[in-house]
C-alpha cells in the first residue's frame, strides 16, 4: 500500500511509456482501461492520462472511457491547449465523487493555460523549474530561482481565485545518475524554502518521481532494488518538508527508510558531494 500521507498520481497511461505507446498504436483500448483499473486497485489517488500528440478528440474519448472503469479523479496531462480543453470538457466530476481533475501542468512558459479554469475547475500542477527571463525561457539552476518562481506562480494562481489547497507545486526532479550540476541540492533546498514560507501553507508539493532513476539498473548484484529504493530514499528526505504527492508507479514498493539504510546514506552523501563525485557515489550504491 502507498505511504500514509502520500498521494500517488498513477503514471502508466502515458504515451512516453513504450508499452503504453504500443497499446495506443494498436488501438488496444481494453489494455489502456486495464491499466486504469489496476492502478486504482493498487491505491492510486489520481490516474494520469497523457495521449501524446494524438487529436484532442482522442483525449476526450479516453477520459470518458477511463472514467467508465474507475471512480478516481484524473490528471489531464498535456502541454497542448486544445487537448487540455477536450480533456477537461470530457471529465465528469460526478463520476469522481465530485473531485476536481488535475491539469498537468502550468509553467511560466504556459501561463495561458490558467484560462482553462473557465472550462472546468481543476487543480493545476505548477512547474517551477523554469522561468521567463525577459522574453526568453530559462531553466532554474538554483534553489533561490526555483523559490522565486514558485512565489510568482502562487501569486498568479491566487489572483485568479485559486486557493492554496488547489495548488500543486512541482520544483522539478532530474535523473540522479547523471546529476553533475547539483540538481538534487537545488531541489531539496527549494522544497525546504517553500516549506518554511507560510504563504505556501496548504499547497501540495509533487515531483515526477520515476524521472529520478531514469537509466539506472533495476537491481544491484545483491538483489536489492535500485530504482524503488532510491526513490524511497528521496521520499524519506522530502516528505518531512511537505512533499505529499508524486507522479509515480504503483508497482514500486515505496517505503520510508531507516537512518542506516544504504540508499538513504547514498543520497545524503550525494547532497554533500559535487559534480562527478556525486555520480560516482550513486554508481557505488548500485554496483
Amino acid at each position: 500500500m502507498p505511504i500514509a500521507g502520500l498521494t500517488i498520481i498513477g503514471e502508466s497511461i502515458n504515451d512516453s511509456v513504450p508499452s503504453t505507446q504500443a497499446l495506443f498504436e494498436a488501438n488496444d483500448i481494453a489494455g489502456i482501461l486495464n491499466l486504469a483499473k489496476t492502478q486504482d486497485e493498487k491505491g492510486a489517488g489520481y490516474i494520469d492520462v497523457n495521449v501524446g500528440r494524438r487529436p484532442p478528440a482522442f483525449m476526450a474519448e479516453m477520459v470518458q472511457r477511463i472514467q467508465g472503469v474507475t471512480a478516481k479523479p484524473l490528471s489531464i496531462d498535456t502541454p497542448d491547449y486544445d487537448t487540455a480543453v477536450a480533456g477537461l470538457h470530457a471529465f465528469d466530476p460526478d463520476r469522481a465523487g465530485g473531485q476536481e481533475p488535475i491539469l498537468n501542468s502550468i509553467s511560466p512558459l504556459r501561463m495561458h493555460l490558467f484560462d482553462l479554469h473557465k472550462v472546468r475547475p481543476f487543480m493545476p500542477i505548477l512547474m517551477v523549474s523554469e522561468r521567463m527571463e525577459g522574453n526568453e525561457p530559462a531553466a532554474n539552476t538554483t534553489a533561490e530561482e526555483t523559490y522565486r518562481t514558485a512565489k510568482g506562480m502562487l501569486s498568479a494562481a491566487r489572483n485568479l481565485g485559486l486557493a492554496n489547497r488547489q495548488l500543486i507545486i512541482d520544483p522539478g526532479i532530474a535523473p540522479i545518475g547523471s546529476d553533475v550540476e547539483g540538481n538534487l541540492k537545488r531541489l531539496m533546498a527549494a522544497i525546504r524554502m517553500i516549506h518554511d514560507d507560510p504563504d505556501f501553507a496548504g499547497c501540495h508539493r509533487s515531483v515526477g518521481l520515476s524521472n529520478f532513476t531514469v537509466m539506472l539498473p533495476s537491481k544491484r548484484p545483491d538483489g536489492m532494488p535500485v530504482k524503488g529504493t532510491l526513490e524511497s530514499a528521496f521520499l524519506t528526505l522530502a516528505m518531512p518538508l511537505g512533499l505529499d504527492m508524486i507522479i509515480g508507479s504503483l508497482t514500486r514498493q515505496y517505503a520510508l527508510l531507516g537512518p542506516d539504510h544504504p540508499a538513504l546514506r547514498c543520497l545524503q552523501e550525494v547532497l554533500s558531494a559535487d559534480g562527478f563525485d556525486a555520480i560516482m557515489r550513486v554508481r557505488e550504491f548500485y554496483a
